[in-house]
């Protein structure tokens, strides 16, 4: 088995108030720089061993922020893919996120399972989470296989001893492989209830369901962990297992801080 964490980092936005979705390809504000700061100062000693972004501005922005203030991302190659790129609101791009979410009430749905006309639909997003999934899963497991004649009882993934504690290291002991994945939030949404729904994934203690598919905040946190096995024509998921979900405690902190010196 080979055991690595997929941990998600979603974007900031470059305005709470304006929908972005695809077709607004905006860099990052003030506001979003230093929540990608906080970022990147909490998660600075994890040992990331892949980086994968989406390849919308706002989001790239992000990762390199978090890279920049990482060491271990020293000659790390951030791979941009648009499989990761926010889902499409069609005509609701570009107007306020309060209209987007009345149009969604008015069609008896919330937000943002909310598919507005021309936009792209829970299912077609979820086929793009697949498609990333798969295509990463190869991807580490071509580089990382560790055949059976090597010891591999390090390198499974065994749930945690104890409850997770808000620390930037919570889970990560005896996994080796750690994947950084820059998304966006109503991506996330849709990966989430894909790895629940779909792929069984064990919630964190205390956690349920409402919580996991909730819109995470600017710069929220989520941490996954991955069994892989090796199969005939390449790697396949055994499992996966939900760590924690929409940490945002690295931007309270830094909120924190500001006041304090202000």
């Amino acid at each position: 088995l080979i055991g690595f964490f997929l941990h998600f980092v979603l974007h900031c936005f470059s305005s709470t108030s304006i929908h972005a979705g695809q077709a607004i390809d905006s860099a990052l504000s003030e506001t979003g720089l230093q929540q990608a700061e906080a970022a990147g100062f909490y998660l600075k000693d994890v040992k990331f061993s892949h980086v994968f972004v989406s390849d919308m501005l706002r989001a790239r922005q992000t990762a390199e922020r978090i890279v920049q203030l990482n060491r271990s991302c020293l000659g790390l190659q951030m791979v941009c893919d648009p499989l990761l790129k926010e889902k499409s609101f069609g005509i609701a791009e570009g107007g306020r996120v309060e209209d987007v979410k009345e149009m969604a009430r008015a069609a008896g749905e919330s937000f943002p399972d909310f598919t507005p006309p021309e936009g792209e639909s829970q299912e077609q997003v979820k086929e793009r989470v697949k498609m990333f999934l798969e295509k990463m899963l190869q991807q580490i497991g071509a580089e990382h296989w560790v055949t059976k004649s090597q010891t591999v009882d390090s390198l499974s993934v065994s749930p945690p001893s104890s409850p997770v504690e808000g620390r930037a290291d919570d889970g990560v002991k005896d996994i080796p492989l750690h994947a950084l994945v820059v998304t966006h939030g109503a991506y996330m949404c849709v990966a989430v209830r894909y790895f629940v729904k779909e792929l069984h994934c064990c919630l964190p203690q205390g956690c349920d369901e409402v919580r996991m598919f909730s819109l995470s905040p600017n710069t929220g946190l989520c941490r996954f962990t991955l069994s892989v096995t090796q199969e005939e024509n390449g790697f396949a998921l055994l499992g996966i297992r939900c760590v924690f979900i929409h940490r945002g405690d690295h931007v309270k902190t830094k909120q924190e801080r500001q006041l304090t010196s202000s």
